[in-house]
């Protein structure tokens, strides 16, 4: 009886994981793919540079798992985009390749967020969930000197 209720929990939690959409954007170290960055937001339905947006993102330690996180935009290559992901779970203050960011319209709680710096997603144009918000020029302008100074990027 015990195999059997264990089997069903095991295929309920299957289902009730979401599976990954099509287009799973792709992690790559910063310094492998430096580009030059700009500031370009429009909130007009495409994801431009300078704005924070919604995508999937694989876990590091499980690339079968993932979930929807806000990426910001800091460049273009054709229809990919290039992104950096933001995150507001733990205080990452003076932990390397991180950038405190602060709170922003991206996080309905109002948390402070920090971005990674040492990895670029590569996200697909259809891989982009939803707009969230603009980064303001100053705070994109810190993550795009951080960026030049510390990854080479242009």
């Amino acid at each position: 009886m015990a195999t059997f209720l264990t089997r069903v929990a095991r295929a309920l939690r299957r289902v009730a994981r979401p599976p990954a959409p099509a287009h799973v954007p792709r992690q790559v170290p910063t310094t492998t793919r430096r580009r030059h960055l700009e500031y370009a937001p429009r909130l007009d339905g495409d994801a431009d540079p300078g704005e924070i947006v919604w995508t999937w993102v694989t876990f590091e330690d499980d690339p079968r798992r993932g979930k929807d996180r806000p990426v910001l935009v800091v460049g273009r290559d054709g229809r990919t985009l290039l992104g950096l992901m933001l995150s507001s779970q733990h205080d990452r203050d003076g932990q390397r390749n991180w950038l405190a960011l602060g709170p922003g319209d991206w996080d309905r709680r109002g948390r402070p967020s920090w971005i990674r710096l040492d990895r670029v997603l590569e996200v697909d144009e259809d891989g982009i969930r939803r707009e969230g918000a603009i980064l303001d020029r100053t705070r994109f302008e810190r993550v795009a000197t951080t960026l030049r100074r510390e990854y080479g990027w242009a």
